[in-house]
């Protein structure tokens, strides 16, 4: 059985990515931003692109046997709005569900097999924490009940009338080999509606494949290739502290000192979350000549490595043209993390495939 998959708010193609690093073959894409279309076109040249959400229906697109979809988080994240899914960015989670319920109607039950969303860890809390409860009892078909605690779990389980449904909020930074230096916190939630697999797909632990040279035309090599040898810098040992600059600027609003000294960060700190369109700064020396260190910008190709994608993912759109800085940075901050994507897809192949 050859595994297919279908990418709703897909960005710049960090789930197929994932799916094909698997066997699995990236049938068709949802999205609507130009500069994110053109980037995953470069990569999956034969992937078909429907275009707006709101126009699709399941009955009518090709039948796939994975749906993933990172739905826009503008109203559930901590530093946005708080609408919740009544929000008319995060509320567009509920036309996945409406694709999704329509395939299986068209498709008598048989696709999809399985559905992986992806969103802020706010999701857990926004709208006095019944979002949540929404989205759970939307794969479900089934009422939910809040837990005892009134606060959700970071890694939970339920049944409900047509599916199996499971969550986890994995942290960027302990993934990857090598692991990654972001500190990005997601909820993920696979839907399994052939079986009760949900919780081995995304609770087993499993090694994922290491990473290979990836891309359109001859490939793009990956950040463990360009790791910098002790041998070139001297032997010196690098420092690097990053800020978090959304800190900074909320402790000097409210003239908070000590918050404000924290945001400078320490050395060894992970990077803060990338945020779209926004730009992260660091200090960087070497140890022994803090004198002759300097504070600098975090550059596409760091940020791709920070985010575990391949280097120069984002550089160039379908037609070769180089991506400005800006629209990379703005695609890498609304992307989803590679490794974490990557060990559902290996989950799903093994509880699909045997």
């Amino acid at each position: 059985m050859s595994l297919t998959l279908g990418s709703l708010f897909d960005g710049i193609g960090v789930f197929p990515l994932a799916a094909s690093r698997h066997g699995i073959t990236p049938l068709w894409a949802s999205e609507i931003e130009k500069v994110p279309i053109s980037i995953t076109k470069r990569h999956f040249p034969n992937m078909a692109h429907l275009g707006d959400i709101t126009k699709l229906k399941g009955s009518e697109i090709p039948p796939v046997h994975i749906v993933t979809f990172g739905s826009p988080c503008q109203n559930l994240s901590m530093i946005g709005t708080r609408e919740g899914l009544a929000g008319s960015k995060s509320g567009l989670f509920y036309h996945a569900i409406r694709i999704i319920r329509e395939m299986r109607c068209a498709t008598n039950g048989l696709f999809p097999v399985i559905a992986v969303w992806e969103n802020v860890a706010g999701a857990f809390s926004s709208n006095h924490r019944l979002d949540f409860k929404s989205v759970l009892e939307s794969f479900t078909d089934a009422e939910i009940p809040m837990p005892a605690s009134g606060r959700w779990a970071r890694a939970g389980m339920v049944r409900g009338n047509c599916s199996d449904v499971c969550w986890r909020l994995m942290d960027a930074r302990y993934w990857g080999e090598p692991t990654l230096v972001q500190r990005r916190k997601r909820i993920f939630v696979v839907a399994d509606f052939g079986g009760q697999r949900a919780a081995e797909i995304l609770l087993k632990p499993r090694e994922l494949h290491p990473p290979a040279d990836t891309g359109a035309a001859g490939g793009v090599s990956t950040a463990r290739t360009h790791r910098t040898h002790p041998v070139e810098t001297g032997r010196k040992i690098p420092v690097v502290c990053p800020f978090e600059e959304r800190r900074m600027r909320s402790c000097a609003k409210r003239k908070d000192v000590s918050g404000f000294l924290r945001s400078f960060g320490r050395a060894g700190d992970p990077f803060p979350t990338l945020l779209a369109g926004a730009v992260n700064s660091f200090a960087f020396w070497y140890e022994g000549k803090e004198q002759d260190g300097f504070i600098r910008f975090l550059t596409p190709l760091e940020c791709e490595r920070l985010m575990g994608l391949p280097d120069n993912w984002t550089r160039y759109d379908c037609l070769g043209k180089q991506t400005s800085d800006h629209a990379r940075r703005t695609a890498l901050g609304n992307a989803i993390a590679l490794p974490c994507a990557e060990h559902i897809m290996a989950g799903i192949k093994e509880a699909l495939e045997g």
